[in-house]
């Protein structure tokens, strides 16, 4: 990342607004290679599962570890999809 490469042209400091904007982009682009993490490690898993079904040799300690990995790693997405669910319905109640 460049310095001052989010910085409008003038030299003026970006408004809250923006700034708002800004970093719910990059929370939006970090919640999504996250996911694409996920699914990569289940397709990993499923990979060395079929290698194993064909009977191609397969180290049973890698095919452990990648389903175990996948599974971690879903577990811990449902977890924070549920706490950024809670956080929104607990919003979602509060009175202005």
């Amino acid at each position: 990342m460049r310095i001052g490469s989010n910085l409008p042209l003038g030299g003026a400091t970006p408004t809250p607004a923006a700034k708002a904007q800004e970093s719910g982009e990059d929370f939006g682009r970090m919640l999504m290679d996250v996911i694409s993490e996920v699914n990569e490690s289940q397709a990993n898993a499923r990979e060395i599962q079929n290698q194993m079904i064909a009977g191609q040799p397969v180290e049973y300690h890698e095919l452990m570890f990648a389903v175990e990995k996948s599974s971690t790693a879903m577990a811990l997405t449902l977890q924070v999809r549920n706490k950024l669910l809670e956080a929104y319905q607990e919003i979602s109640r509060m009175q202005v």
